[in-house]
């Protein structure tokens, strides 16, 4: 639709300043006009990101794959928090997720969404970290990029990307209570709405 909107508004504006240009550089401005178009069209669909919700699963929509997960296999949703040096809680802008198994996820991401999860929520590890209320298990050096191999429950050895996805996610676990996070930013609704909605769907799932 937008691409044959592009053309359209180009073919108008074509011929409006044609007549001011030689025929060579009016090509050359139509060309321009479209081109702009179909990089502002790119530029939306990036930047299009959803979740969708039905009795069985919720799943994350997004242009570098995504990732579904049942509900039976969600232990629990909820705002992660962290500890002020006063030891009040303070909550961060995420939605976090904890897994039962991690097969499930693990065999049905992309590895775009993979590295986008690794790079996207390495600033919350670090926060969640620092903000610890006691000694994490390891130095935060060690958390960051672990590679060390996975291996599932379903047996499956995972390495490079995918085990440090896992690792990860028992890291987060360990020093927030959740495997997978949800950026506020993504989300269409505010962040208390959008976690009991989903509270709403676990529930009834569990019944």
């Amino acid at each position: 639709m937008l691409a044959a909107m592009a053309v359209a508004f180009g073919l108008v504006c074509f011929f409006l300043i044609q007549p001011t240009l030689s025929f060579g550089q009016g090509v050359l401005g139509l060309i321009a006009i479209i081109a702009i178009f179909f990089t502002i069209n790119k530029l939306l669909q990036r930047v299009q990101l959803s979740f969708s919700l039905s009795f069985m699963h919720l799943q994350h929509h997004s242009f570098r794959g995504g990732w579904a997960l049942k509900w039976k296999n969600i232990a629990a949703i909820g705002i992660p928090q962290v500890y002020r040096q006063e030891g009040i809680s303070e909550p961060l802008p995420w939605v976090g997720i904890k897994i039962k198994h991690y097969d499930a996820l693990l065999e049905g991401i992309s590895l775009r969404m993979v590295t986008h999860i690794i790079m996207t929520q390495r600033a919350l590890l670090i926060t969640a970290y620092r903000r610890a209320p006691s000694k994490p298990s390891k130095p935060l050096e060690d958390m960051m990029f672990d590679d060390t191999p996975y291996r599932g429950e379903n047996g499956i050895l995972y390495k490079g990307l995918m085990a440090m996805l896992a690792n990860r996610m028992r890291y987060t676990r360990e020093l927030l209570g959740y495997d997978i996070f949800v950026s506020e930013d993504l989300l269409d609704r505010p962040l208390e709405d959008f976690v009991g909605v989903t509270r709403r769907y676990l529930a009834a799932a569990q019944e």
